[in-house]
Formats: structure tokens, C-alpha cells, sequence
């Protein structure tokens, strides 16, 4: 089995992509809108060989009858994004913080070697970003 499509519930579709494409994803402006500039509800990218796809509550509702969101900061998804150094993972939350999004853990250097930070996406979903403290051989 190898992992494929990561999907997540957008209650806010513009604003869930500004958070992704600030944490760094190369999500293009405008992907949530179709060619006549009207609001899209399913928006995918790949990444290597991983879709990463965001939808909004309305299509969810449409496939899921009944669907109902989580509550506020209950979040049933955790995602982490590897930083290519300790030092950007510290920018990755500077980044984050003077747009406005929120920084759950400030960067701390963890017991298990890695520079760490939560940070929490529109949708109440943490979001991990780590850099190892040394490079594993």
C-alpha cells in the first residue's frame, strides 16, 4: 500500500489554501476558482507522488449526507511538513504568524533530536513542522 491522496475539509476554501501555500505548498493564487472565475469546491495538487487535495463542506455534505463539521479545534486529521533546516522551521511560523494564522507550540528543539512547532490550519487541524537538529546518515 503506498499512500496516494490526503484530502482535507475546507470551511473556508481561499483562506485553508493561503495557509497551505504560506506553509509552502506550491498551490497556485486562484486554484479555487474555475476558468469563468466562479468558486470551485474540490481543488488537488500533486506533490511528488502525493495528491493533496482540499473540498469544501458543501461537497462533503453532497457525498456524505448527513456530514456535520467537527467542532472548532477538534481536529480528526494531523498532517507534518519537513523544514530543510531548524532555521526554517522558526521562519515557516514567522511566516505563518504575520498572516495571521495561529502558532499552537512555538519551534522548540524536542528530546527526539527534531526542531518542532505546531501551528493550526483554518479548519481547527494541527499541522506539525520539524527539521532534524543533526541530519540522519
Amino acid at each position: 500500500m503506498i499512500l496516494n491522496y490526503v484530502s482535507f475539509v475546507a470551511s473556508n476554501m481561499p483562506r485553508s489554501l493561503d495557509f497551505y501555500r504560506t506553509l509552502g505548498l506550491p498551490i497556485p493564487d486562484g486554484a479555487h476558482l474555475n476558468a469563468a472565475g466562479e468558486p470551485e469546491d474540490h481543488v488537488e495538487i500533486s506533490v511528488g507522488d502525493l495528491r493533496i487535495a482540499w473540498e469544501t463542506e458543501t461537497l462533503i455534505r453532497q457525498v456524505s449526507p448527513g456530514w456535520t463539521a467537527p467542532p472548532p479545534g477538534q481536529s480528526r486529521l494531523g498532517a507534518a511538513f519537513e523544514a530543510v533546516s531548524p532555521a526554517e522551521v522558526d521562519a515557516a511560523c514567522e511566516r505563518l504568524q504575520a498572516a495571521g494564522f495561529a502558532v499552537k507550540a512555538p519551534p522548540y528543539d524536542a528530546f527526539w533530536g527534531q526542531r518542532y512547532a505546531t501551528v493550526t490550519d483554518p479548519d481547527g487541524n494541527s499541522v506539525d513542522v520539524f527539521a532534524w537538529l543533526e541530519k540522519e546518515s
